[in-house]
């Protein structure tokens, strides 16, 4: 059953980049960027893969560099397309509906006060160095969109930063398509252990996930209580009655 659930994935998988090709990595590449963890360490090496085994429309047949390049570009563009997304909502104040709604999709407030502090700390030149860290990379275009980062600089730090980053995926895909024969002969026979080993590491990422988001989420609302508590209490804003005199200034102005 494990080896036919695999195969059904690798078909999906397949069938997808087939159908879409460049365009599909793209896609893929944006998800990530737009703050859902749909990890480039996957879809930039797939991509290389599918390439040296032919199966990658558009640009199969074309030189290994140029067609490598493309691949790469098609990422970064990705990249661009997902951050400015993220930007936006940044920018528009949109994070706390972003963050309520999308921890359905493991989009984390642990993960994005991370990259809060990490914008905070390095400021605008996170937008180009923060894509070759994980987790950072992911959600770094919420604090730009937050301090209102000049919008052509976010663009072009993302852009250049991202470009490096899935051409070197894509070629890594690319040396492990063209070693996959003898990859598949050492682990053969081990198939099930790879499977559940795959499947444990994906549970543990979840429920990291989940536990880190729901104690960062928690943090924040002691923060708010804590923060409504010390807030001093409001002046009143109605006139103050003049004072009566007392009855010992009566006195003293009859004698006088």
């Amino acid at each position: 059953m494990l080896g036919q659930l695999t195969e059904t994935l690798h078909i999906l998988i397949e069938n997808f980049y087939i159908s879409t090709s460049l365009l599909g990595i793209v896609l893929c590449m944006a998800i990530e960027s737009c703050c859902i963890p749909l990890p480039s360490e996957i879809v930039m090496p797939v991509a290389g893969i599918m390439l040296v085994q032919h199966k990658l429309p558009l640009v199969d047949g074309l030189n290994f560099g140029l067609a490598v390049f493309l691949i790469g570009l098609a990422g970064a563009s990705g990249c661009l397309l997902g951050s400015m997304a993220a930007y936006a909502i940044g920018y528009k104040g949109g994070r706390p509906l972003m963050l309520k709604y999308g921890r359905y999709v493991l989009i984390s407030q642990h993960d994005a006060d991370k990259a809060d502090a990490f914008f905070q700390r390095w400021g605008s030149a996170t937008a180009f160095f923060s894509r070759l860290l994980p987790v950072v990379r992911t959600y770094i275009s919420l604090p730009a969109g937050i301090a209102k980062m000049p919008f052509g600089k976010f663009c072009a730090y993302t852009f250049l930063g991202s470009l490096p980053w899935c051409i070197a995926l894509a070629y890594v895909g690319t040396v492990l398509g063209d070693n996959l024969s003898t990859l598949s002969n050492a682990l053969h026979g081990l198939d099930v252990v790879v499977i559940v080993v795959i499947v444990a590491l994906v549970v543990l990422y979840i429920w990291r996930h989940i536990r880190n988001d729901n104690k960062a989420r928690a943090e924040h609302r002691q923060q708010q209580s804590q923060g409504s508590l010390e807030q001093p209490p409001v002046p009143s804003t109605s006139p103050i009655p003049p004072s009566q005199p007392s009855r010992l200034d009566n006195d003293r102005t009859i004698r006088r």
